[in-house]
């Protein structure tokens, strides 16, 4: 497999050891990492900045013997150079005489390009000024015997074989108009930044935290390589603090004070870029530069990427930490309890209907109840639980119903709806079989009690669907998928699953927390068809597949854009030893037809919070149309290996 093909660019940051002042000596030293970088995998290799000569030569980067040096050690670089973009830094002066602190390119054999610092720092440690001009009105060609022709400017992007990043130079990521927005702008998925940003006290926290929300800012890939601590130790120390992030997110850092070097390699998904890009109106509309310019290599080549870095969850909308989880779980609950008080409280409504199955989503759903009367200090009598047992309905699901709302100190109704259904179908010359009609006549009938009876005693049906019904369509129209507010409208099975045990490990006292892990061990089932021995005669995911495969597919298709084809490659790495590839397969099927097949049930949907980044609201999150063709995506299915 070639994960390039789904958009994934590995590039790795380096610090190796410096000698200050022997450009020649660093130049071998930068080669011999970049080639190990490349023999790993890596298409781009950054340096620090200033990694030819070393960063604290100080008044030597204005004598002629190191600029001699200097350029004998590019010269070297870039014919040494080979499959992996290399990328270092050194001073160079211009025609004119300006001395700059620069960036180069160097690839097969040659120089592509340079780009000059803008931002010089000249406060505090930094005295920059004293050598370097900025480079902010640099657009200079540079002509040279051995080192051939090549642009010395600021505002370019260099495009690898499709993959295009733009760099900029320590200081300008702490400028208040920093080069890489234009590189952004200008179509660079990836930034990389070549700087030496010496250690203080915290700093290298505030460093963290700077390339993190820059790369959350520029929706980008953002690669950063500080210089180590093998350069001079006279004023300063420098750490070697290599960092990479991901819109937003930290895919790794170096440990720093490595004396031997540092090193750092990631998979940046560029193609997860683009579509978040894309969805983005405010990146989509901001002004673009007309004088950016495109440095292209051979586009009918690419280094192949036989594996992937990067780690995929298997539940992607559940944080794998614990801590972070449980503050995500207080978040979630907060969101939706927050959402349904305010909705009864712009209705002038006191009361809440809720329909409990003993199944996860009703149960969330009533503790999401709870919360909500709490928030709006009404007592348990505001809260209408009704179990509506039928023709499908076990005794165990009954009894957890029964249990739950009696341990919550909630009172609970009992209402059969078989005489109803019956009735019903007999009326519609139904002629006895378990077939559709005759499940979602039961769908129907309780949704139908749940109206009334908020219409009897002025209250509001809550609604408890989750995402990944929503995403398959199973629900029945005008039935379980209506309520007035659905408060899990965005909360995915697996997640539920998690909220509900966190719930019971955290805030239930001994008897709820009973009925919670006695609902957490019932199989997920609708319970539409009736058992020959009355125990649970459905399993869902016995017909739908394993939610947690379809949580996954609905995560990477509407989170990252990803296709067919990508979602089935990432599963692999997230499943594979539980799922073999034919199985994954066959569930992604389903999922793509049943996702397409579906939209109508979507596009109708009542209100709810959106609590995470995925939703399928019509109205704020995911519009499409109801006759959507799955042809598509079920050929490039059925062509997979």
């Amino acid at each position: 497999m070639d994960f390039t093909e789904h958009g994934f660019f590995r590039a790795a940051a380096v610090a190796p050891p410096v000698e200050v002042g022997n450009p020649r000596a660093n130049a071998r030293t930068l080669l011999a990492a970049c080639e190990a970088e490349a023999r790993a995998g890596a298409s781009l290799v950054l340096t620090p900045e200033l990694s030819v000569t070393g960063y604290t030569c100080e008044d030597l980067f204005t004598t002629d013997l190191l600029l001699e040096e200097t350029r004998a050690a590019l010269v070297e670089i870039a014919r040494a150079s080979g499959e992996a973009a290399l990328v270092v830094g050194a001073p160079w002066r211009l025609a004119d005489g300006r001395l700059l602190n620069a960036a180069f390119v160097c690839l097969r054999g040659r120089v592509l390009g340079a780009v000059p610092k803008t931002a010089n720092p000249n406060y505090e440690e930094f005295y920059e000024l004293r050598w370097f001009a900025s480079g902010e009105e640099v657009a200079a060609t540079v002509r040279d015997e051995e080192l051939g022709r090549f642009a010395m400017r600021r505002d370019q992007v260099f495009d690898l074989w499709g993959f295009r990043f733009g760099i900029e130079l320590c200081e300008d990521l702490w400028a208040p108009a920093q080069p890489s927005v234009a590189h952004a702008l200008a179509g660079a998925e990836i930034v990389v930044n070549l700087s030496a940003s010496n250690e203080l006290v915290a700093k290298a926290d505030y460093r963290r935290d700077l390339v993190r929300m820059q790369s959350a800012r520029l929706i980008c890939g953002y690669l950063y390589a500080g210089s180590g601590p093998t350069e001079s130790v006279k004023d300063l120390v420098f750490g070697g603090h290599l960092i990479a992030a991901e819109n937003g997110r930290l895919l790794g850092e170096s440990e720093r004070f490595a004396l031997d070097g540092a090193r750092l390699a990631v998979d940046f998904d560029c193609r997860k870029l683009r579509h978040d890009r894309a969805r983005n109106a405010t990146f989509a509309h901001s002004v673009r530069s007309a004088s950016h310019v495109t440095v292209e290599t051979d586009p009918g080549w690419r280094r192949p990427l036989p594996d992937t870095h990067r780690h995929y969850g298997r539940h992607p909308f559940v944080p794998e930490d614990e801590h972070e989880f449980e503050a995500r779980a207080r978040e979630v609950l907060a969101i939706q309890a927050t959402g349904l008080a305010s909705r009864m409280r712009s209705a002038d409504i006191g009361h809440l209907v809720i329909g409990l199955s003993g199944g996860l989503d009703s149960t969330l759903a009533f503790l999401v109840c709870l919360d909500a009367l709490e928030r709006n200090g009404l007592g348990m009598d505001a809260v209408h639980a009704i179990t509506m047992p039928g023709p499908g309905t076990s005794g165990h699901t009954n009894a957890s119903a029964k249990r739950l709302a009696r341990a919550a100190g909630a009172a609970i109704r009992e209402i059969p709806i078989d005489a109803a259904v019956r009735q019903h179908l007999e009326d519609i010359c139904h002629g006895g079989d378990h077939d559709v009609t005759f499940e979602n006549a039961q769908a129907r009938e309780r949704t139908q009690i749940l109206f009334d009876v908020a219409n009897r005693v002025g209250g509001l049906v809550v609604g408890t669907g989750d995402l990944s019904e929503l995403a398959l369509g199973w629900c029945t129209f005008n039935a379980d998928h209506m309520a007035h507010y659905n408060v899990n409208a965005s909360v995915p099975k697996t997640m539920i699953a998690y909220l509900v045990r966190w719930y019971a490990r955290h805030r239930a006292a001994e008897p709820l927390a009973e009925v919670l892990h006695r609902v957490l061990e019932t199989p997920i089932t609708p319970e539409l068809v009736p058992s020959a021995d009355g125990g649970i005669g459905q399993r869902t995911e016995a017909i739908l597949g394993p939610y947690e495969l379809h949580d996954f597919f609905l995560y990477h298709l509407l989170r990252t854009g990803a296709g067919p084809a990508k979602i089935f490659a990432l599963a692999g790495l997230a499943f594979g030893s539980d799922y073999p590839p034919d199985e994954i397969k066959r569930w992604l099927r389903v999922f793509f037809q049943r996702f397409h097949a579906a939209q109508f049930k979507r596009t109708t949907l009542p209100p709810g919070p959106k609590v995470g980044t995925v939703s399928l609201s019509p109205r704020g999150d995911w519009r499409m149309p109801d006759e959507a063709d799955a042809t598509a995506a079920l050929a490039a299915i059925d062509a997979l290996p």
